[in-house]
């Protein structure tokens, strides 16, 4: 078993800041990327940042330049620093793992969180 748990999404001014994270934990061999997607409704689940392993960074290009993503692989922790926050970023946001389990690491899996809520006014 292998839960992804999400944390830090609320409501924020235009312009404002938010930090999320999310945590990974069970039955872990190791874990290949981390990343986070946003969902608005009527729209598909969209890439906003992810982070390798080996501290490689991809952006969707709305998020380039405001968003940082971060990693704690000690942690099994990835963090998404969002600044100047504007109301098209309003959505559920989603962490994203891909990961291979114990005992033996072989196969690999993607897995989710439950989403937590970021709203930005207009």
């Amino acid at each position: 078993q292998v839960q992804l748990v999400e944390s830090g999404g609320g409501l924020v001014q235009a312009g404002g800041s938010l930090r999320l994270s999310c945590v990974a934990s069970g039955s872990i061999f190791s874990i290949s990327s981390m990343g986070w997607y946003r969902q608005t409704p009527g729209l598909q689940r969209e890439l906003v940042a992810t982070v390798t392993s080996g501290g490689t960074t991809n952006y969707a290009d709305s998020a380039k330049g405001r968003f940082t993503i971060s990693r704690d692989n000690a942690k099994n922790t990835v963090y998404l620093r969002m600044n100047s926050l504007k109301p098209e970023d309003t959505g559920v946001y989603y962490c994203n793992a891909i990961l291979s389990t114990r005992p033996t690491g072989v196969t690999t899996y993607s897995y989710w969180g439950q989403g937590t809520q970021v709203t930005v006014p207009s």
